[in-house]
Order: C-alpha cells, then structure tokens, then sequence
C-alpha cells in the first residue's frame, strides 16, 4: 500500500522545532563534561545529570520534591512500561486494568507479556471510576485482582480526555480500597496548549501508591528514545531489575542534560506553540467541513485529536477510500483492548504542516461522506 500523501496515523512531533544547532552545541559540551566517563556503563538508573535535571523538572511542574535518585531513566517510554509490567506479572493471564480505548504499542506489549487485559470505558473525563469500582469488586470475588492499573489521566491516548482533579481523588481512593498499585503514563504531560492542568496522580497519591511514566519524545524526537520512569526505591530497584540493556546510551543523555538544563521551559513554549498553529488548523477544518456529521472535542493539549464517525458509517469503505485518496489516520480498533471496530479515527496533528493538515482534512471529508453514503444506499435497497 503507497504512503499516504497527507499522513496523520503517527504521533509524531513538530519536525521544524527541533533544535539542531543548540543540541549540537549541548552535544559538544556534553561530550568535553562526560570525558572518558564514556567508557562505563550507565547502570539501571542512568546519567546522574539528566535524572537531576529531570528530576527538577517534575518538581517544578507538578509542585512536589522529586528525588533524582527515585528516577530511572529508559529507552523511551515504551521500556518502561514494559519493565513495569514484567516487575509487577507473575505468571501469563495476569490480569492488568487499562481504559477500554488506550496506546496501541501498550496494548500490544502487554498482550505480549501474556497479561489480560480489562478495559474500562473512557468519558470526557477520562477512565470511567464507578465502572472501575465495579470491576475490582468483580475480580476480587473471582479471585483474579489485577497487578496494576495503567491509566493516562492527562491528554489521555487516544480521546485526549483529562481526567479532573476530584476524579483523580477517587481513583486513587478506589486503588488504595483494593490495594492495587497505579502505573501512570504521563508522557504527554508537557505538550499543553489551554485550560488548568491537574496535578499528576503521583503528586497527589501517598508515596508507593502510583508509578509514574514520562518521555522526552513528545518535546523532541520519537528518535531521540529517553523516557524515564519515577518510584519509590524498592520499587524501582524490581522494575529495573528487568532491564537486559546495562541502562541507555551516556552520550544521549548527556546532550539532553546538557540542553535541558538551561533551555527546558524556553524550548516547552517554543515548541507547544508550533504544535498550537497546527491543532488551530486542524480544528478549524474540521469545523467547515465536518460540523454536521462528525463529533470531537478540542484537544487542550498532546498530540492527537478523536474523531467521532457516524454509528453507521461503513468503515472498510472509509480506509480503503482513504488509502486510495492518499490521506492517512489510525483507526479506532488500533485503540480498542479486544481489536473492537469503533466508529472513530485519531488524527496526529504534530508532524504535518498547517497547509498539509487543511489539505488532508478536505481530502478524509469526501472519504466520510462517500462512506456515509455508501451505507444510506445499502440501507435503502
């Protein structure tokens, strides 16, 4: 199948504010600083100067003291989210908590790993709590509690749904009630556009209480492979105990440090900007040629925008329309626990263009409209 000519399946940043000179200046400082410090391994926590300035940068952010020592650093975010799940599984059919629509690389990995997965169903407002209370009461009687639950509460993957801050008080009640632990995936946290963000569940949570997943991809470069993963220290020391790799690269953590340290917040709103032109164009397309027939709800921040198709659109018809018209998008069921056919898209809105994302939007409208119309005439035959 060609490459679609308007590409919106990946979550891909902006490619244009990427900073190639000031990291290759970050590079040569990084390089002079490590010195034959090269020749050692990194350990299961990683380069003590990115964890520190990590470290500072959640403090900072999410309002609480954040020790370097308690961050470990991962070959994005995808290992440690892995590593969790392989610390915390004891044996295949394991089960793990997730929201009904969730990562697809996540849902993946876990299946992977063995574990079923339980799906809870996601509102404006994220992972359905009173439906998750059910559900552990449910396990519990069965005698199947679940390890952990995994949860995206901010600019949630792929709906982009924030959870509030009372919601997030009750989940963390509910797990608490249960005695489950919570593995928070907050690797969108940073890409912000509008509106308050709550504080992470692990700043609000008693200390053991969450595990908490971050990522330097959403602000640089999937490429760039740097995420970290933030516990209490004998939860972390199980967690890394998993990791085969003898920890992640010295060099790119040393530039990213290095960069960090002196550029994080001038180069966050640099960034968020760029991303901001483009989620505008996205939705103000959407809005002329979608309104009547489509339902979404304006990202606040992250990197994807959900958009809700007619009930009885004819999916097959709109990807292989879509493929033939040369406009790509990743489909609901990618997202779905169990594969389920869901009438909705995600559209990654970071790496094209404004102009490319007005053209591609016209273009995905004839394909839902001819989709649409495909079934109306079935239906009247």
């Amino acid at each position: 199948m060609p490459e679609p000519i308007v590409d919106f399946r990946v979550g891909l940043t902006d490619p244009a504010s990427f900073p190639v000179e000031e990291l290759a200046l970050a590079a040569a400082e990084a390089v002079s600083s490590v010195a034959d410090d090269f020749v050692f391994y990194p350990g299961p926590l990683g380069h003590a100067g990115l964890r520190q300035v990590l470290a500072a940068r959640e403090s900072k952010r999410e309002g609480i003291e954040v020790d370097p020592d308690h961050l470990a650093l991962t070959n994005g975010s995808m290992q440690a989210v892995a590593l969790v799940a392989q610390a915390l599984m004891q044996a295949p059919g394991d089960v793990i908590i997730t929201e009904e629509l969730t990562y697809s690389g996540t849902i993946n990995a876990y299946k992977e790993l063995g574990a079923r997965l339980v799906g809870i169903p996601v509102d404006e407002d994220g992972m359905r709590v009173d439906v998750l209370a059910e559900k552990l009461e449910q396990l519990a009687k069965q005698g199947t509690p679940p390890r952990f639950i995994y949860t995206l509460p901010t600019y949630q993957n792929p709906t982009g749904a924030i959870m509030p801050v009372e919601r997030r008080h009750a989940l963390l009640r509910i797990a608490r009630q249960f005695d489950i632990l919570i593995v928070e995936d907050n690797c969108y946290g940073d890409v912000h556009f509008e509106g308050e963000v709550p504080p992470s569940l692990y700043a609000l949570a008693e200390k053991g209480a969450v595990v908490y997943i971050c990522s330097l991809s959403k602000i640089f470069a999937a490429g760039l492979r740097m995420g970290y993963l933030l516990a209490q220290p004998e939860q972390l020391e199980r967690i890394t105990a998993k990791r085969l790799d003898l920890g992640n690269s010295v060099l790119a953590a040393s530039i990213c440090a290095a960069f960090l340290e002196k550029r994080l917040w001038e180069h966050v709103e640099r960034h968020n900007a760029a991303l901001d032109e483009k989620r505008r164009a996205l939705l103000s397309s959407l809005d002329e040629h979608l309104a009547d027939l489509c339902h979404w709800t304006a990202p606040r921040g992250g990197l994807f925008l959900w958009l809700q198709l007619p009930s009885d659109i004819d999916l097959d018809l709109l990807d292989e329309l879509s493929a033939e018209r040369g406009v790509g998008y990743a489909p609901g069921s990618a997202f779905h626990i169990e594969g389920d056919r869901v009438p909705a898209i995600r559209l990654a809105f970071g790496y094209p263009a404004a102009a490319e994302i007005r053209r591609g939007v016209g273009i995905l409208t004839g394909c839902i409209r001819d989709a649409c119309a495909t079934t109306l005439r079935q239906a009247s035959l």
